[in-house]
């Protein structure tokens, strides 16, 4: 996580219920982002003020809301499994910065096939402006 938020600033992070714990909970909260985890059904909620009972009452009293911030993670599964079928699951850099530019270059690559298959999908036209 700590290389994780060296290059981005988070604002959520979802999960699924495996990733329930209080250090995952703490260890988000630390970062300044909203933990996006549901509770399980027999999860204990403590008496003190900590981002657990928190999050477990905002869980509890706004369901709807909360899922609708845990649903977004489909959208990132989505996209990430449509790279992987698309350049397989394997990282082939060595070095950090190498493997950090080819993931890179693949999102890319996928954001640009997405691009142009719903260009000719929905029949839009591209106008590329000269640069002065």
């Amino acid at each position: 996580m700590e290389r994780t938020v060296k290059y981005c600033q988070m604002q959520e992070v979802s999960a699924d219920k495996a990733y329930l714990s209080h250090k995952n909970l703490q260890a988000v909260a630390q970062t300044h982002a909203t933990p996006f985890i549901p509770f399980k059904a027999n999860t204990m909620v403590p008496k003190k003020n900590t981002i657990w009972s928190e999050m477990s009452h905002y869980f509890m009293s706004n369901r709807e809301e909360f899922l609708a911030h845990y649903h977004k993670r489909s959208n990132v599964e989505t996209a990430l499994s449509m790279i992987k079928a698309k350049f397989g699951d394997a990282v082939r850099s060595k070095s950090d910065i190498g493997q950090r530019n080819e993931v890179l270059c693949e999102v890319l690559c996928h954001h640009l096939c997405v691009l142009i298959q719903t260009m000719y999908e929905l029949g839009i036209a591209l106008r590329f402006h000269a640069i002065d």
